[in-house]
C-alpha cells in the first residue's frame, strides 16, 4: 500500500502517527482473523476443538478482503489438529499470515486439549494454546509526496510478542457450543526503534459459538450456526449463518456479519477425505463504494480415523 503525504509539518513524528492510526485501525477491527466460513474454522479461535474428531485434519484458508482496494488485507492460514490414539486428548497447531499494506503479522500456536465424557452422547473438551506473533512494518512501502520530508527509509521494523488462548467446547452429535478467550497476555506491541508505537496493545478477544443440525430427511440436513466476538471497548460483533447439506456431499449457505457483510458460501465433500469451500462477501459498510467484495477459499484434508468416539461430522 502506498501512503502519500501531501504535507508533513512535524516530520517523522507525524508519519509515525499516521502509521499508528493505520495499524490501530486494522488491528482494532481485525486483531484476530475472521472467516465467513467460520463454522469450519472453530479450531482457529478455540483450542478445545483439538481432539473432538476421531481423525486428524489439515486445513488451509485463503482470504482476500475488499478487492479493488490497493493492498487490502490478505490472510493465509494453515492448521493441523487431531486426537491421541489411546488417550482422551487432542493436539494441534496453526500458523497464519495477515498482511495489510506496510503492516503484517505472522502468528503461530500449539495447543493441547483434554476431553471428558459427559454421557453416552455428549463430551466436554477444554484446551489451551501457547505461541507468539511477529509484527512488521515495511518502511519501503511508505512513499512521501515531498522528497525532502523525513521518512522511515527502506528499513523493516519487527517485534515479537507471546500469546495464549483458552477454550471450552461441549459437543453432541446434533449440536455443539463453546467459549474461548484469545490474546490472554494482552501484550504490548513495542518497536524498539519506533518509540511512538509503544502505546499499541493487544486486547483479549472473547468468542462464543454454537451450531445445531436439523435432519430434514435421509438426504437433507440444515445447520444454523452462530459466532459472537467481543473485544473491549468495541461493541460485540455477531456472525450468523445457515447452510443446507445434501447427502453430506454438497452444501450451500448464507451468512451475515453485523456491521460488516453479507456472504454466500458453498462446498463439496470428495470421498469423505477432501473438502472444498468457497465464500463471497458483499460489504455492507461504506467500503462497498470502493471494494468489489471479499473472497475466501477453504481446503481441508481429512486423515484416516484413528479412534472411535462417535462424532465425525465436519
Amino acid at each position: 500500500m502506498e501512503i502519500k503525504l501531501e504535507k508533513v509539518k512535524n516530520g517523522k513524528k507525524n508519519i509515525l502517527l499516521i502509521i499508528v492510526s493505520l495499524f490501530a485501525l486494522v488491528s482494532f477491527a481485525q486483531q484476530e482473523q475472521h472467516y465467513t466460513q467460520f463454522q469450519f474454522n472453530k479450531y482457529m479461535y478455540n483450542p478445545a476443538i483439538a481432539g473432538t474428531k476421531p481423525y486428524f485434519m489439515a486445513k488451509t484458508n485463503f482470504r482476500f478482503q475488499w478487492l479493488k482496494i490497493v493492498d487490502s488485507p490478505r490472510t493465509y492460514t494453515l492448521s493441523v489438529y487431531g486426537p491421541s490414539r489411546t488417550k482422551p486428548m487432542g493436539f494441534g497447531g496453526y500458523i497464519y499470515s495477515d498482511v495489510t499494506g506496510p503492516t503484517s503479522k505472522i502468528s503461530f500456536r500449539l495447543s493441547y486439549a483434554y476431553n471428558l465424557k459427559v454421557n453416552d452422547v455428549a463430551r466436554l473438551s477444554m484446551g489451551l494454546s501457547l505461541g507468539g506473533m511477529q509484527y512488521k512494518i515495511d518502511g519501503s512501502k511508505i512513499l512521501l509526496h515531498d522528497d525532502y520530508d523525513p521518512s522511515l527509509g527502506n528499513a523493516i521494523y519487527t517485534t515479537f510478542v507471546p500469546d495464549a488462548s483458552f477454550g471450552a467446547f461441549y459437543y453432541h452429535e446434533k449440536y455443539n457450543f463453546g467459549i474461548s478467550i484469545n490474546q490472554l497476555f494482552a501484550s504490548r506491541i513495542n518497536y524498539k526503534e519506533l518509540s511512538e508505537l509503544n502505546e499499541t496493545r493487544l486486547r483479549p478477544h472473547i468468542y462464543a459459538h454454537g451450531e445445531y443440525t436439523f435432519k430434514i430427511d435421509d438426504d437433507w440436513d440444515v445447520q444454523p450456526a452462530m459466532l459472537i466476538k467481543y473485544v473491549w471497548p468495541a461493541p460485540p460483533q455477531m456472525d450468523l449463518s445457515v447452510r443446507g447439506v445434501w447427502k453430506k456431499l454438497v452444501w450451500l449457505g448464507v451468512s451475515w456479519r453485523t456491521m460488516d457483510a453479507i456472504g454466500i458460501f458453498a462446498g463439496y465433500n470428495y470421498q469423505e477425505q477432501l473438502y472444498f469451500g468457497y465464500s463471497y462477501d458483499f460489504t455492507t459498510t461504506n467500503i462497498y463504494k470502493y471494494s468489489s467484495g471479499t473472497h475466501e477459499l477453504m481446503i481441508t484434508f481429512r486423515f484416516n480415523k484413528i479412534k472411535k468416539i462417535g462424532f465425525s461430522k465436519l
